[in-house]
């Protein structure tokens, strides 16, 4: 079965150029002129990935992404002319899995694509081990589903692949650079709101847990177990 992909711009012509692409690598494309109509259709039929842009008529990119992530953990790449590090990392914070400068190339936007899809399924696919736990958190990668106290945790891609990377590396502080290298792939020199907006998130989804994330102050984060006796606030 083809992967489906919602794109929502309203550019005609990058709708167009876009979507000519991703139908010539085989995927099944539906375009739509803003995201309201892109979040409707979604609610219908879901699909396998979201591409947004930032600024269209209607209800901006980030308040579609911040829709579809109560619902979803669809993977949403989003497109935007804006450029400054900031807006990367409020978008990225915001729940969006990739960030695509405009004017981009076609080409790189469906190695984008790609390369989300190879990271879930070899997600999908696991280890050597397909669970992975620390303390009561547990993620198996085999089903792609991760749990506190065997009660259902829901994880944006992401966030899924940030826990995934400190659960693997538990046994060690794992510094800013190696999580934008390896979780974001981001090719530039990221402030570190990217990951630490981010851990902020992560934090709040795993509050019930005995597991904690340490900051180690000037490298990175670290997993430990919870005193029993301290407030998790």
């Amino acid at each position: 079965m083809k992967q489906r992909i919602y794109i929502a711009d309203d550019e005609a012509n990058i709708r167009f150029i876009i979507s000519s692409f991703l139908k010539n690598e085989g995927y099944e494309v539906q375009d739509f002129e803003n995201g309201d109509q892109l979040l409707e259709a979604f609610h219908k039929v879901p699909s396998d990935m979201v591409i947004l842009d930032l600024m269209m008529s209607g209800s901006d990119g980030l308040t579609i992404c911040t829709k579809l992530r109560e619902k979803t953990n669809v993977p949403i790449i989003i497109v935007s002319a804006r450029d400054s590090e900031l807006d990367r990392i409020t978008g990225i914070t915001m729940g969006s899995d990739d960030y695509l400068v405009k004017p981009f190339s076609p080409v790189e936007l469906v190695a984008r694509v790609k390369a989300l899809f190879r990271r879930i399924q070899l997600d999908q696919l696991g280890q050597k081990s397909p669970l992975l736990t620390y303390g009561d958190i547990s993620l198996d990668t085999a089903q792609r589903s991760a749990s506190i106290k065997d009660q259902p945790l829901d994880l944006t891609p992401t966030e899924y692949a940030l826990l995934s990377y400190l659960l693997q590396h538990s046994d060690k502080a794992v510094s800013r650079a190696e999580l934008l290298k390896n979780v974001w792939n981001f090719d530039f020199d990221a402030d570190t709101r990217a990951t630490d907006d981010l851990m902020k998130r992560l934090r709040k989804k795993i509050i019930a847990s005995e597991v904690q994330i340490e900051s180690v102050w000037g490298y990175g984060f670290k997993l430990s177990k919870r005193n029993p006796h301290e407030d998790p606030q």
